[in-house]
């Protein structure tokens, strides 16, 4: 069965492809086992192996074994690094940059992409987004968000906009900008919080 390209970045063959590259070329000094991706980029380990055996080939990526484990990660040598990461960076990046930027604010139970990225990566069309919107759940200082956002923006180079709630304005969802927010496409952030929508 053949997917459409994704609106995020056109040239690649899927979100799944997208998301394990980000993954992978974002954090090139760590080695992940393809179960540590797969986990990672909620997809099926079988589509995780076949992609990054395709990588693998294509010298993006190199691997190695830990006992019984396959671990992969960015190689360093393959010439079109640097341009690659630009490009993935610009489509992919907000997911994994902005989980890391986040994950050790304190207060925070949920953080969700919302706008025009989270609609593009769910397979909405439209022009590349100009800006990443997030909503933090939760109780985290502003100062702390900004310095998280400002932090993201450098990497991404694009704005980067926090917008945060109460958890009870959240659970209510009462409020006329967040019953838009939760009508549309949302991307959750891992950030190991366990709240769901």
């Amino acid at each position: 069965m053949r997917t459409n390209a994704p609106p995020l970045a056109p040239f690649l063959r899927s979100n799944t492809q997208g998301e394990i590259l980000a993954l992978l070329l974002l954090n090139p000094d760590d080695a992940y086992s393809l179960a540590d991706v797969a986990r990672t980029v909620d997809a099926p380990k079988a589509v995780v192996h076949k992609e990054v055996s395709r990588l693998v080939e294509a010298g993006v990526l190199g691997d190695s074994r830990q006992g019984r484990s396959r671990l992969v990660r960015a190689n360093p040598d393959y010439r079109l690094l640097r341009p690659l990461t630009e490009l993935i960076t610009g489509t992919y990046g907000p997911v994994p940059i902005l989980t890391r930027e986040l994950a050790d604010v304190p207060g925070i139970e949920a953080a969700y992409i919302y706008g025009s990225w989270a609609a593009r990566h769910e397979g909405d069309q439209g022009d590349q987004p100009r800006d990443i919107d997030v909503l933090v759940v939760g109780s985290a200082a502003r100062t702390e968000l900004n310095e998280a956002s400002a932090a993201a923006e450098e990497r991404l180079h694009t704005p980067v906009n926090i917008t945060k709630v109460s958890p009870e304005a959240w659970a209510a969802g009462k409020d006329p900008f967040l019953v838009t927010v939760r009508s549309r496409p949302l991307v959750r952030l891992d950030l190991g919080t366990g709240v769901t929508a």
